[in-house]
């Protein structure tokens, strides 16, 4: 009967990685197969909104599951309130809403980076502002 050693040898011989983790599965969500892990956050992920064309940071937002399937579905930017426990299209009151261009997922499968086209007068903002980063914050 081969031992551990034994059968990593073989294994080894034949050009298989016994060393790697085994492949994630992916995770059923929504009706799409991706690989998000909600765990980090009480079910919610990070979404980093940036202007495709320039490249500018205009806010982030937090999606679960379902804000991130209606994004997909969509194809404007959705995320879940924090304070009202509901989803909330970005633009559904002001018009200035976020058209999804990509959609990319960052290394540990817990933040998404959505590339958009602003529509609408283009501010993302709630106070008016082109980007929700547009104060400075100085070193002490």
């Amino acid at each position: 009967m081969a031992t551990g050693a034994d059968t990593r040898g073989v294994a080894r011989d034949l050009g298989i990685d016994t060393h790697s983790k085994p492949a994630q599965q992916p995770r059923p969500t929504a009706g799409f197969f991706v690989f998000m892990d909600y765990s980090k956050l009480n079910g919610l992920i990070p979404a980093v909104i940036q202007d495709a064309d320039t490249s500018e940071v205009l806010m982030v937002g937090f999606m679960n599951d379902e804000a991130l399937a209606r994004t997909r579905a969509t194809g404007f930017a959705t995320f879940y309130s924090r304070t009202r426990h509901a989803l909330w299209m970005k633009g559904e009151t002001s018009g200035n809403r976020l058209e999804v261009v990509d959609l990319l997922v960052d290394c540990d499968e817990d933040t998404v980076l959505v590339k958009v086209k602003r529509l609408g007068a283009g501010n993302v903002c709630h106070t008016g502002e082109r980007t929700c980063f547009y104060r400075k914050l100085d070193a002490q």
